[in-house]
């Protein structure tokens, strides 16, 4: 018996007869179920959800719709595409769009980012910066270099390397199996000195020499790379002082060892520029992206890799695969095509410079919160901001989901909850009368929740 033929327009919007198939992730299924949040709609800084609700979108999805939603010169590439090339294999055969992004990237990268690997996420994105690390290495004759440094309260994504970078406990303590060679330096986020800073925090810099700790402790001559969020965003934007980054890049050119910094988040505008590591100017080795160059639309990731790490491969006979390494959808046509789209949304609309312009607005508004029931901390850099509740006893995280709860059940607006922290990072595209209205509403769920 045939199926009926699918509408797709009743598909996206109509109630689903069942909720039960659909296993979601980094969710608590059982609570959603019983009170589902459903968006069937999006457009410009706006979401529909099924009741018919328009709702502000104050997180750009989940960090990723910097230029807004259902931007037609994306859609419109991407149908192009599809009716054109729907796919091309990615191994020993290439397609334009791929090598059009790549030249792209290239240009928009810190000086001497000149290549880029194609992932489909961010987790396949730090999975191959750490094989690209080891493999170089050993071609360069160190092969005991396998130890990797993170952070604590780090993200890397969810795939086996990334999670074991990891510094987030809940994201690994139910797999048993990791990585071994990986230590943490540690977070920077210090309340008692830095609490309520307005931009980056004055205290912390000092806490890049903990690098050399654990050079001392493992020899750096196992160490293979340093691998860190220019800004934690998973974490609750966990902020920089000014130095450094600057010291962690001057360690590790002193020892050989490789910085490789995590943009899947401060990628593509976020924190003013297109990549953190310009605003901040330090250039690290190599450089993983994804959310934001695609818009969230089709998705796309990678690895910006500089020059000596890229040339240590491309020795040996002309016919010999210099990485053994890659994806079915690296470099996926349709993908390229959305971020091509979105990099001259971009350019045309200056949103690069948005969170440079509007930053000071958008922090005098945010640390208007402080003095508000619970809140202990404000943080803010470029367009991104985090308000950090004191968690209830024996409760933590249910004071932050109930104001996120609330906010997207009573206010219309969505926000992210990590725990007792509510992320914020607004489509670039945001205006002043939004930025009130997010700010707003928030204060509004917060005063509302004991």
């Amino acid at each position: 018996m045939k199926n009926p033929a699918i509408d797709p327009h009743a598909l996206a919007t109509q109630r689903p007869e069942s909720l039960d198939a659909y296993w979601m992730p980094f969710t608590a299924n059982r609570q959603f179920k019983g009170a589902p949040r459903m968006l069937v709609r999006a457009e410009g800084m706006h979401y529909e959800d099924i009741d018919g609700r328009s709702i502000l979108d104050g997180a750009a999805g989940l960090w990723c719709c910097n230029a807004g939603h259902a931007r037609p010169r994306i859609v419109q590439a991407i149908a192009e595409q599809a009716a054109t090339l729907d796919y091309s294999p990615a191994f020993q055969m290439g397609s334009p769009p791929a090598f059009a992004l790549a030249q792209r990237l290239a240009a928009l990268a810190p000086a001497g980012l000149n290549h880029v690997f194609f992932t489909s996420s961010g987790s396949e994105a730090v999975d191959t910066a750490m094989k690209i690390v080891l493999a170089h290495h050993r071609l360069r004759g160190e092969g005991q270099r396998t130890r990797f440094i993170s952070r604590e309260k780090a993200y890397h994504g969810v795939g086996f390397g990334g999670m074991a970078l990891g510094g987030l406990p809940n994201n690994r303590r139910q797999f048993g199996l990791q990585l071994g060679g990986i230590d943490f330096l540690r977070h920077t986020l210090d309340l008692e000195r830095n609490a309520f800073s307005k931009g980056l925090p004055r205290h912390g810099a000092e806490l890049a020499d903990d690098l050399e700790r654990l050079i001392a402790l493992h020899d750096a001559s196992t160490i293979a790379a340093v691998f860190v969020e220019p800004v934690a965003g998973s974490a609750g934007v966990i902020l920089p002082s000014p130095g450094y980054l600057q010291r962690l890049r001057e360690i590790c050119d002193q020892h050989g060892i490789l910085l490789v910094f995590d943009e899947v988040i401060t990628g593509f505008g976020r924190v003013g520029m297109p990549f953190a590591a310009q605003r901040f100017g330090v250039t690290p080795d190599l450089l993983t992206f994804a959310k934001g160059v695609s818009n969230g639309a089709v998705p796309l990731g990678g690895v910006l890799v500089g020059e000596a790490v890229h040339a240590s491969f491309m020795q040996g006979p002309a016919q010999a695969i210099e990485l053994f390494h890659g994806y079915t959808y690296s470099g996926h046509p349709l993908a390229c095509a959305a971020a091509l789209a979105t990099l001259d949304i971009h350019a045309e609309e200056r949103l690069f410079e948005r969170a440079i312009e509007l930053g000071e607005y958008w922090q005098e508004r945010l640390h208007a919160l402080q003095g508000l029931p619970n809140v202990v901390d404000i943080r803010n850099f470029g367009l991104v901001g985090a308000v950090e509740l004191a968690p209830r006893r024996d409760a933590a995280g249910a004071r932050g989901y109930e104001v996120y709860r609330r906010c997207f059940h009573d206010g219309r607006l969505l926000v992210r909850c990590t725990g007792d922290i509510i992320a914020l990072s607004p489509p670039l595209i945001v205006d002043k009368t939004q930025i009130d209205q997010i700010t707003g509403t928030l204060g509004e769920m917060i005063r509302a929740t004991a």
